[in-house]
């Protein structure tokens, strides 16, 4: 009896570490899809594709996943198969510098536009008004002094 209920509860164990182990490379699997693109769509991740490349490329990761391997590991098997374009966030390196900065120096170069054409706008005095104003603007005031 004794012997029963422990391989009643060895066989649970191992059971639920197999679950649990699955339920682990099923939830890596769902973060590497979400940070691959797919190289039919290139606008969707992997798990938003269901072009046959994606799903091929998901059981891929899954199989190199339940070998053990590492997730940036795999990110690097994708990576050296179909080049930094694979990466749904692109790595800062000289090529992508433009990338990642470009939006930034386009911000400044508005800021300093509007600064400039702001401090032109301040910097600019009214003309001196002609005689003929300032008889027209004395006259609307209702004033004597021209």
């Amino acid at each position: 009896m004794k012997a029963r209920t422990m391989t009643l509860a060895l066989t649970i164990c191992a059971a639920m570490h197999v679950a649990a182990s699955a339920a682990t490379i099923e939830e890596r699997e769902a973060n590497l899809s979400a940070s691959l693109r797919c190289m039919v769509c290139q606008n969707q991740t992997l798990a938003e594709s269901n072009a046959p490349l994606a799903a091929d490329m998901r059981q891929q990761i899954r199989e190199q996943l339940a070998q053990g391997r590492s997730e940036q590991q795999v990110r690097d098997f994708f990576e050296q198969r179909y080049g930094a374009f694979v990466r749904y966030d692109p790595p800062f390196m000289p090529s992508t510098w433009l990338l990642w900065l470009g939006p930034f120096v386009l911000l400044a170069a508005g800021f300093a536009a509007m600064w400039r054409i702001l401090s032109r706008r301040n910097r600019v005095e009214p003309a001196p008004l002609t005689a003929a104003e300032q008889a027209r603007a004395a006259a609307l005031l209702g004033s004597d002094a021209p």
